[in-house]
């Protein structure tokens, strides 16, 4: 790939002529060269006009077709853990602990390999990284499925987490870049409705699975439970996905982005041919402009450029592509300097605040999003128990009523695990009633950005957020509980999926994989320390872990204020 520098123009060094210092104006974006005011029809087209051409229909209903099970395989990689641990809890000898660390391991592996799957992906292609991420996914599930105690499971769960996180960050940039400027936003809330199916077809597997007197061996030595076949049903999707995308086309945006007009052209005619039907010889758009374009800069401006990739001899094509590959430590030395940009103005804050923001959103949303189902658990429990009787179930009680039942299984284990767990249906109504307000919510999202703009959403939602997360710690009964939580993870993920939007839109081409993969990092990162700190501040006492979900998504509030609009932003 192409290295990116950094250079301060002086305006007195600027030439008239063509062969002048190649850059990008924007500080925040990197903008392509447009045709001239009154193009021609043989005249090369930006990506936008491109892409345009090549229609909407057919291929993008096919792309949101395959994000499904590839967005499931996300979730379910992330959020599993947390259906298992009631049902668990006797097999693998679970304390409350265990229970932290089941939930978090898999995002302390995505946090080991955000950037290297973030500059694999800016280097490799889209494609390459989504396919071989959700294959690897799968064998990684397997193994999960087929874990028989505490750390087996731990290990898999991270290698899961380790391979997962590639793909998952690489599909919301590779829909994007298949769009147009009319259908970006849209697309990502789709996106964002996947998500709440994801969720939604969770506690319904579980519902399906876990009542079932599934306990045997294979093999021999094997022992298989229904939580284990319940794992396995959930690695279908990352299966199903790596399949589909070996068939699918790279994105001709990352292809202009390389200088590999020839091959971005053929998936722009793809994606015409399956849109409008019609040849691909018959696409309007016969050549893709330079991505290093030529232009004066102004004053002391810092400005982007990308070394354009020249034509060679033919005498020298065949040693060229002889030529070695290059070594690990080039790699990284060239990984590094593709990333330089991010360590100065004007990308430099932004992308600390988009970091620290996805950090205290992923934390304040997954740490009640993983422990939503131990908490309905404990609840039905809670109020089975004192059927009959005048005894509320307030959040507090039901917490303290969660950290004795889990401590008897350290303690008294023969009392406890003896008898086959019975698990009341009303954990998995209300956690399908938690994930189908999160679907139904993002049917109205599309409307209320369109109203109040990606910014102001991101805004408002995450200041509505922190106010429901200090508001459960004051329910009284398990109908407010699921009345807040299902409000608060609704207008959450609909806040994570305008932050990652205006990610997208705010970050140079060459940058926004990276960019993306390192806010996700920084977001598992705050999944990973809510988890582990969760049940410590419960052992503590009720109101400390509502209180941290609160303040970290007050802040993220507070720092969305400073971001730039997205809605503004050149998308390059």
């Amino acid at each position: 790939m192409s290295e990116k520098h950094i250079e301060k123009v002086d305006s007195e060094d600027i030439k008239d002529s063509e062969n002048e210092t190649d850059g990008i104006s924007n500080s925040t974006t990197v903008p392509s060269v447009t045709p001239t005011d009154t193009p021609s029809d043989n005249a090369p087209a930006d990506f936008d006009k491109a892409i345009e051409a090549a229609g909407f229909g057919c291929f993008n209903l096919i792309l949101l077709l395959v994000a499904i099970p590839a967005q499931c395989a996300a979730i379910f990689e992330s959020s599993v853990m947390s259906f298992i641990l009631p049902v668990a809890e006797c097999d693998l000898h679970l304390t409350l602990t265990d229970k932290g660390i089941l939930n978090a391991t898999g995002y302390a592996g995505m946090i080991v390999s955000a950037i290297a799957w973030g500059y694999l992906a800016d280097t490799k292609g889209r494609q390459k990284i989504l396919y071989s991420g959700y294959l690897i996914d799968a064998i990684c599930v397997l193994g999960s499925a087929l874990s028989q105690n505490f750390w087996m499971l731990v290990v898999f769960k991270f290698l899961g987490g380790l391979v997962v996180n590639g793909p998952a960050a690489v599909l919301f940039t590779y829909l994007t870049e298949m769009h147009g400027p009319k259908h970006r936003s849209s697309v990502l809330m789709v996106v964002g409705m996947v998500t709440s199916v994801a969720t939604v077809a969770l506690p319904l597997l579980a519902w399906a699975v876990f009542p079932r007197d599934w306990d045997f061996q294979i093999f021999g030595f094997l022992d298989i439970h229904s939580w284990q076949i319940y794992l396995l049903i959930c690695g279908l999707p990352s299966l199903i996905s790596g399949l589909i995308f070996i068939i699918m086309p790279e994105s001709p945006r990352f292809l202009m982005a390389q200088g590999r007009n020839e091959e971005a052209l053929k998936a722009f005619q793809t994606i015409y041919h399956y849109n409008t039907r019609k040849p691909k010889e018959s696409y309007p758009i016969k050549s893709l402009i330079q991505e290093a374009p030529n232009r004066k800069a102004n004053k002391d401006e810092v400005i982007y450029t990308i070394e354009e990739k020249t034509e060679l001899p033919e005498t020298l094509k065949t040693k060229a592509s002889k030529k070695k590959s290059r070594t690990l430590l080039e790699s990284l030395r060239a990984g590094l300097q593709q990333m330089k940009p991010l360590f100065h103005k004007p990308l430099l804050l932004m992308s600390l605040r988009c970091y620290t923001m996805q950090f205290c959103i992923f934390l304040g949303m997954n740490t009640i999003r993983l422990w939503l189902p131990q908490l309905f658990a404990s609840m039905a429990e809670y109020e089975a128990l004192y059927a009959g009787q005048d005894v509320s179930a307030s959040m507090c009680k039901v917490l303290e009523f969660s950290v004795n039942r889990t401590a008897e299984t350290t303690t008294n284990y023969e009392a406890k695990c003896s008898e086959p767990l019975h698990i009341s249906m009303d954990m998995y109504t209300n956690n399908i009633i938690v994930s189908a307000t999160g679907f139904v919510g993002y049917f109205f999202a599309g409307a209320i950005m369109r109203a109040l703009g990606p910014k102001r959403l991101m805004i408002y939602g995450l200041f509505l957020s922190g106010t429901l997360g200090i508001t459960l710690y004051f329910s009284v009964s398990s109908l407010m509980t699921l009345i807040v939580s299902a409000t608060f993870l609704t207008i959450t993920g609909i806040a994570v999926s305008s932050l990652l939007g205006a990610v997208v839109a705010l970050f140079p081409t060459q940058l926004r994989t990276v960019v993306v993969a390192i806010a996700m990092m920084c977001g598992r990162f705050g999944a990973l320390s809510g988890n582990l700190l969760f049940p410590v501040f419960i052992q503590i006492g009720c109101l400390p872990p509502f209180i941290m979900v609160s303040s970290v998504l007050l802040f993220s509030a507070v720092l969305s204020i400073f971001l730039p609009n997205p809605a503004k932003a050149t998308f390059s």
